[in-house]
């Protein structure tokens, strides 16, 4: 197992050298100069090449790359020009609403998916099934601004019971907190539970279709522990899956609903830094999502030994 970790670890470098190499280039070739938005338009040239030359902007694009790889090496993403602090600073000053609503999100798609996808996949072909699965797919198909524009009419303006916009840090009590990522988890959450259920409802019932579990009923267990102790446990490996993945997206994808319910996150952070020309934030952040992705599949790669020995062993 420790074998497998460090190989995994190893070949994250890599895949993150690429996504920097990507990253840098791609924002530099971008119309615009960050010398030229800081100053405004009423800077003369003169004022413009000193500050480009400040900030090592006039410096040929390769030399720059080689920098901020080497600054990287140390440990250093760099500083914002328009916050005047370390890159890892900012993101970590901004990763806290983020963090709350995809937890709260992932929560609601959980609790809202899986018990919905086994009882699609129990009630295969019938009525229940296929309403469960056509709101499944207008979920999958609804766009999460749609949907959050919807939820702020209907809770925050009409009934009047949740705040729309604004964000309240955990200091300021647990329901106060909450109070304000519920609508947003909730856009988040029900798209997100979509895509869970299908995988449920799929993986079930290429399970309910086994032998052992047919044994099972035989033997003339209860349809409970046949359901939730031999078939949901084989089939959560692909859920586990999802699970990761809609979890990395809630992460890294919230920028549209962070920007609607006004949130001061990492959406918001990389939005503002683009629109001002801040290279460090821009390449520094996304560095940083890209090993969070990694770094989550890995520990779903982990967790599949704990949910099948099976798993684990094969990996010896």
């Amino acid at each position: 197992m420790k074998a497998y970790i460090i190989k995994r670890v190893l070949s994250m470098i890599p895949v993150l050298f690429l996504v920097a190499i990507f990253v840098f280039f791609l924002i530099h070739f971008i119309p615009g100069d960050p010398a030229s938005v800081m100053l405004g338009p009423d800077a003369t040239p003169e004022e413009i090449d000193n500050l480009r030359s400040e900030l090592g902007l006039n410096l040929p694009i390769y030399q720059q790359f080689f920098q901020w790889t080497a600054n990287i090496l140390q440990g250093n993403l760099g500083t914002s020009l328009y916050m005047n602090m370390p890159v890892l600073e900012a993101f970590i000053s901004h990763i806290g609403p983020t963090l709350s609503l995809a937890l709260l999100a992932q929560g609601v798609s959980v609790l809202i998916a899986i018990p919905i996808g086994v009882l699609a996949a129990r009630k295969r072909g019938t009525s229940v099934d296929s309403t469960f699965m056509l709101i499944a797919m207008l979920g999958m198909s609804i766009p999460s601004f749609l949907l959050a524009l919807i939820l702020m009419l209907v809770f925050g303006v009409k009934l009047q019971i949740l705040p729309v916009a604004g964000y309240e840090s955990l200091s300021s009590g647990i329901l106060n907190h909450l109070k304000y990522l519920i609508l947003p988890a909730l856009s988040l959450g029900a798209i997100q539970a979509a895509v869970i259920t299908r995988m449920t409802r799929t993986s079930m019932i290429d399970i309910l279709s086994t032998n052992y579990i047919k044994t099972a009923r035989a033997k003339g267990l209860r349809e409970r522990v046949v359901i939730y102790k031999h078939a949901f446990r084989n089939a959560f490996i692909p859920i586990l899956t999802i699970l990761g993945e809609t979890f990395g997206s809630l992460i890294t994808g919230a920028v549209v609903t962070e920007t609607v319910f006004n949130l001061p996150g990492i959406g918001q952070l990389v939005m503002n830094a683009i629109t001002r020309r801040d290279y460090a934030v821009i390449q520094g952040t996304i560095l940083i999502i890209a090993l969070t992705y990694l770094t989550l599949n890995l520990l779903i790669d982990l967790l599949y030994g704990v949910v099948d020995p099976r798993v684990r062993l094969n990996r010896k």
